[in-house]
């Protein structure tokens, strides 16, 4: 049965404000856990302490790839300490993009070197590993055929599959052996094209779908993000809560 969690950029300028008393909102509305994108300056002691405090499970930490490729001895002692089991490199920079293939044996070596520790390297995509092509196949498809899944499992963000034109439900299955954590997110379309991120339920995008097939696929994790916000944050992500309660009432196995 899936578990529900946040990933907390949604919520980055009330963390910056307020980190402790914001992590009691988020479990106070039913999260289970929590995917930091950043720590504001704590120590893995005081995460810990507000962690235990909240009852909420850090489910995964979004961190930098160039953290990832210069300081992965510090990010995996800090993340070990707070018993988070998931390092996440979260986005590459258009340069970045611009060296797949370093990237991609980047990668491999961080992989390695974190599976030792005994946490797992995952990644998350955005439109762009599936808008670009390394020779015939997507970007997305060949980071995971040329990095083994003992070295990288996948975070998908399945907005991102749609937006680039692709259907989540068939990247779901086909990575479903490697697939502990995806990203639930709803967005429109503007009339400029460019994407707005939503609460689940007010966009386009076919998250009862999308949710359903990754409780099928065994995902351990299913994690609301919304990257902007026309209201307030935690108005927003209660919205999302609540489209999840509705969801699992309905019969979607779901641990809320």
């Amino acid at each position: 049965m899936a578990q529900v969690g946040l990933q907390l950029y949604t919520v980055r300028e009330a963390m910056e404000n307020d980190f402790e008393g914001t992590l009691r909102k988020v479990a106070e509305l039913g999260y289970q856990g929590v995917e930091f994108a950043g720590f504001y300056g704590r120590s893995a002691e005081q995460v810990t302490s507000i962690l235990n405090e909240t009852g909420l499970i850090v489910l995964g930490a979004h961190t930098p790839y160039t953290n990832l490729c210069d300081q992965l001895e510090e990010e995996i002692a800090f993340n070990l300490a707070i018993g988070n089991r998931f390092l996440i490199c979260p986005y590459l920079t258009e340069e970045d993009r611009n060296r797949w293939n370093e990237v991609i044996e980047d990668l491999k070596v961080i992989g390695k070197r974190c599976s030792e520790a005994g946490l797992v390297l995952c990644y998350h995509n955005h439109e762009f590993e599936l808008t670009q092509l390394l020779g015939d196949k997507t970007v997305l498809d060949t980071i995971y055929d040329e990095v083994p899944s003992s070295l990288l499992q996948v975070e998908l963000d399945s907005c991102w599959v749609s937006y680039a034109g692709y259907d989540p439900l068939q990247y779901i299955a086909k990575y479903s052996d490697r697939l502990p954590i995806l990203h639930l997110k709803d967005m429109v379309t503007k009339e400029d094209g460019s994407p707005e991120t939503v609460e689940l339920g007010k966009g386009e995008i076919a998250i009862k779908a999308i949710a359903d097939a990754a409780v099928a696929a065994g995902v351990e994790w299913l994690v609301v993000e919304q990257d902007y916000c026309a209201q307030d944050p935690l108005e927003s992500i209660k919205v999302s809560m609540d489209w999840i309660k509705g969801y699992a009432k309905q019969g979607g196995n779901l641990n809320v």
